[in-house]
């Protein structure tokens, strides 16, 4: 801001993350929503120290049935020079630093108004780590059963779906 005053956090925080959404334009909301949670959960892990920003995004595909959407990407992130714990408003990249790349799969009801997260998978490490022939197959196995998450009677249990009563003995 002019004259060395610095703004509060809620004042920019939207600006910014409105920019970022920008970028993201081309994408649709429910690829957004997966790229944010994909950043979510790489900047939850213990081992992330420093902020992290999407560098690429590619490996797009989206794809609907009667089951639900499922949508799978590779995010290229790019490490910055904010620290996870204080965040600041100019977060330089460092082109030198590490560039992991997660992959996500995703699977979405998408009945309702808000869409439901059916199942999901992320992987996330360097990119010549996650190109090695059996994570890749790894990788590929769990991304398909996320896409048949919600099809036919693979259906998972969940708490209270059942109700079960014992009889008393006659």
């Amino acid at each position: 801001a002019a004259g060395g005053m610095r703004l509060p956090v809620w004042r920019w925080l939207p600006l910014a993350l409105a920019l970022a959404a920008a970028g993201a334009a081309g994408q649709s909301p429910l690829q957004r929503r997966v790229v944010r949670d994909v950043l979510e959960y790489f900047h939850g892990r213990s081992n992330v120290h420093f902020l992290f920003k999407e560098r690429e995004l590619d490996g797009l595909i989206e794809r609907e049935d009667p089951s639900g959407t499922f949508v799978q990407l590779r995010l290229g992130l790019a490490q910055t020079t904010c620290r996870k714990r204080a965040p600041q408003r100019h977060c330089r990249v460092l082109e030198s630093r590490r560039k992991p790349t997660c992959l996500a799969c995703y699977k979405f009801d998408t009945t309702g108004d808000v869409p439901k997260v059916l199942d999901k998978y992320h992987n996330c490490g360097p990119s010549h780590h996650l190109a090695a022939k059996e994570i890749r197959q790894r990788d590929e196995a769990e991304c398909r059963a996320v896409e048949e998450a919600g099809r036919g009677g693979d259906t998972p249990y969940l708490p209270g779906m059942f109700a079960f009563s014992r009889g008393l003995p006659a």
